[in-house]
């Protein structure tokens, strides 16, 4: 009814799933739009687009191009697009993208720096181990 020639916007789909049952090490690379809830140490890679669910707990540096926070991470984030910390994200380290949007109630601990858009290299996926998590 509204808009750009009355078409509606697109939803994202995601290409994968990680949930709060998964604890995984190492490096991780991947295309598309991917949502993690678990437990993840090591590095992140993607020119797309990463979802931190409120349930995440991550130990890693980060680079994608868009980030949507709710979780906790520990380690860096950088963008080339855009970070978004959701109310409910604590973050502990530096934070780097051309867009930066932080909501009401964010935990940050950290340096933000606001910066001209750049690539990201893809790392290829290796040596991941997952492991039940103990409940």
């Amino acid at each position: 009814m509204f808009g750009r020639g009355g078409k509606r916007p697109r939803k994202q789909q995601l290409t994968a799933f990680i949930d709060e049952g998964c604890e995984m090490e190492g490096r991780y690379s991947f295309r598309g739009t991917v949502m993690l809830n678990g437990k993840f140490k090591g590095e992140i890679s993607s020119g797309d687009t990463l979802i931190i669910g409120e349930r995440a707990v991550l130990e890693a540096d980060v680079r994608a191009g868009r980030l949507t926070v709710s979780g906790e991470v520990t380690g860096n984030l950088h963008a080339t697009e855009r970070i978004e910390l959701k109310r409910t994200a604590r973050v502990y380290g530096d934070v780097e993208a051309p867009v930066v949007v932080v909501e009401e109630g964010v935990l940050f601990e950290g340096h933000c720096r606001m910066s001209k858009p750049s690539p990201v290299s893809e790392v290829p996926a290796r040596d991941l181990a997952v492991v039940p998590l103990k409940r």
